[in-house]
């Protein structure tokens, strides 16, 4: 099943890492700030097209990201 806290928390981990703001991140998929600290926070999921914006941006596996594996 899927977890948006722990999609949330591995959203957040990789986007620092990067060093990149939230602004940053709320720019590349069209939504508001506020959106991605929802994301980040477990309270909501993204679409698919995000999803594989998010993956491609971040050159990691969707897989990593939606908790069906521990390696990015």
């Amino acid at each position: 099943m899927f977890d948006k806290e722990q999609f949330g928390q591995r959203l957040r981990k990789i986007r620092m890492e990067k060093g990149e703001p939230q602004s940053a991140l709320a720019e590349l998929l069209g939504v508001s700030v506020t959106q991605i600290s929802d994301m980040e926070n477990g309270k909501t999921g993204t679409t698919l097209e995000r999803l594989v914006l998010l993956c491609r941006h971040y050159k990691i596996s969707a897989d990593y990201l939606l908790g069906l594996k521990d390696k990015p």
